[in-house]
């Protein structure tokens, strides 16, 4: 199977036939030795691959790394998006500060590639909440990423109200998970599930770590996501009802 040799799942690879997430020049070539392209075939799809992938605004840096590439492209196409984090507020509800604070975290602290960063950061986040028709998006949040002063009191401050902002939008339901609640069904970590309209699309359930991520899109492993996810919005409050 040709997913198998590329080292990717089938509906990774429908996706990329079908242009829905970005392709490098790498994968096309690939492709293009499986399925017995000539050379001249290779070298100007591989130079297409490039250009196109070039228009897309989360090709304008190179500081976004190659795996969280094929999330965002997921993420501009899905339908709807539930996710869970227990200990920061996810990129896609940041503001331009709490994502300062962030990233300056980090040690040492580029300054100079942290602002761009948090500038394609703010770029995502105006195309994901710029849609039309808008995408439903539903997240909780642990009562720590509410809690924890990441950048200071102001800051937090600020992240608060612009989350209450946002869950005022029609589409937008944040949540928050408290600490009362105790032991809960996502204490393993932080995860996103994806849903697509089109059904030659499966739903995908992305976890990140430091260096990379997994897409999981076998129906189980969904299903299981989506169990979790309900179980843990039951024990949630709306973030304008959190003090």
């Amino acid at each position: 199977m040709v997913e198998a040799r590329l080292g990717i799942s089938e509906p990774t690879l429908h996706r990329i036939e079908t242009g829905k997430v970005p392709v490098t020049g790498a994968n096309v070539r690939a492709l293009c030795w499986l399925y017995g392209a000539d050379q001249s075939i290779t070298d100007a799809l591989a130079d297409l691959a490039l250009g196109t992938s070039q228009q897309e605004w989360w090709d304008a840096s190179p500081v976004i790394p190659e795996w969280f590439k094929l999330y965002v492209g997921l993420e501009a196409s899905a339908s709807r998006m539930f996710g869970y984090d227990g200990e920061v507020v996810p990129g896609e509800l940041q503001t331009p500060d709490y994502a300062r604070a962030v990233f300056g975290a980090e040690q040492p602290v580029d300054v100079e590639a942290a602002e761009r960063h948090i500038k394609l950061r703010m770029q995502r986040q105006k195309t994901l909440f710029a849609r039309n028709p808008p995408i439903r998006l539903m997240t909780v949040l642990g009562e720590g990423a509410l809690t924890r002063p990441v950048g200071g009191e102001q800051v937090m401050t600020g992240q608060i109200e612009h989350l209450r902002r946002l869950s005022g939008e029609d589409m937008v339901d944040i949540r928050v998970l408290p600490f009362s609640v105790g032991a809960h069904a996502a204490m393993a970590g932080a995860f996103r599930i994806l849903e697509f309209d089109d059904p030659n699309d499966p739903d995908v359930v992305y976890l990140e770590s430091h260096v990379g991520a997994l897409y999981l899109e076998e129906q189980p492993e969904v299903e299981e996501y989506r169990r979790i996810f309900e179980l843990i919005s039951k024990d949630s409050v709306p973030v304008g009802e959190f003090r």
